[in-house]
């Protein structure tokens, strides 16, 4: 195989055909349902997915269901909105912030980070949370530190002690959690399906919520990189406002990239990266291609095997006796 900088090249067309085909199949098919709920962020790859399910079934079988709260980013919902204008399907907005109030999110999560920064104010200060973004440039395991923006602009960072981090994130995928649950409303009030808008990265490195967002009856794009799923954007025609946004979280209150907060890189080099790994490109000939240093390749094999592997019990089904035995 001749890695190049276009190995990760698709057939937008193709590839999208074939995905549309599967999409019918397994919802029409397999799943006997009859259309397609899709959680609409805004974000590229949901937007890549309900445009698919609409291209599969019709935009009168595609729901596209919009769920801010309180932290979300506010272009969020209007890019949703630009998206289902364009393609024609259905939006219900399902606003959560009460229901996260009423499970204790906000204030659990507060609470951790008090912990860290005693004088936190959530009524005014936002809270976010960071890895190294230079894993290919040194050696490093994925240490995570919390940052507070101060309403007076100062800016603060501090690396947290495991408790804190650990309770920060458990109540922080309250939001995730209560999203699919929404979602699965609107599905079987319907009986129709939730498609997952996951890509590889996310699905294969664990940038997902167990039985939240990863909690789905299809996933049509699991098997694609993030940077096939902008090939795809462009030949289905979403909005340009949507291409070009940063991919964020959309979790804190403080906006963070997906770079910043779980992937360490950026997502061309990422995605060379692992295709390189998973085809046993030797590091000299992906240093060469990619304009990296040996050693620069080596880390970043290194840290994706990482994340797979750290990752696993998230992609596991619940065990049972046969497990045990």
């Amino acid at each position: 195989m001749q890695f190049s900088r276009n190995s990760l090249r698709i057939d937008a067309q193709e590839t999208s055909e074939q995905l549309g085909k599967m999409i019918l199949t397994q919802i029409r098919g397999t799943l006997k349902k009859g259309g397609a709920v899709v959680g609409i962020s805004g974000g590229i790859d949901s937007s890549v997915v309900a445009a698919l399910c609409v291209e599969a079934l019709g935009p009168s079988r595609v729901v596209g269901v919009m769920m801010p709260e309180k932290e979300s980013a506010g272009e969020s919902k209007d890019l949703a909105v630009v998206l289902a204008e364009k393609f024609g399907f259905e939006t219900v907005v399902e606003e959560i912030s009460g229901g996260l109030e009423g499970l204790g999110c906000y204030r659990r999560r507060n609470e951790a980070v008090r912990a860290v920064f005693p004088d936190f104010d959530e009524s005014r200060d936002k809270c976010k949370i960071t890895m190294p973004s230079n894993i290919l440039e040194k050696d490093t395991f994925n240490i995570f530190t919390l940052t507070v923006e101060k309403a007076d602009g100062r800016i603060e960072s501090k690396r947290m002690p495991p408790s804190a981090y650990l309770q920060i994130v458990a109540a922080s995928n309250y939001k995730q959690r209560m999203r699919m649950a929404i979602l699965y409303y609107h599905a079987e009030k319907r009986n129709w399906a939730v498609v997952g808008t996951g890509n590889k990265d996310e699905h294969m490195q664990g940038f997902f919520v167990k039985y939240g967002d990863g909690g789905t009856d299809l996933k049509p794009i699991a098997h694609l990189y993030k940077t096939q799923i902008y090939q795809l954007a462009v030949h289905l025609g979403i909005p340009e406002e949507i291409i070009g946004r940063i991919p964020t979280t959309d979790t804190y209150s403080a906006e963070v990239t997906q770079e910043e907060f779980f992937f360490g890189m950026d997502f061309y080099n990422m995605d060379m990266l692992w295709y390189a790994m998973e085809h046993n490109v030797p590091p000299e000939e992906a240093a060469e291609v990619l304009n990296l240093t040996v050693e620069q390749v080596e880390r970043g094999y290194t840290h994706i095997k990482r994340k797979i592997k750290a990752t696993e019990y998230l992609r596991m089904r619940p065990l049972g006796f046969e497990e045990y035995q």
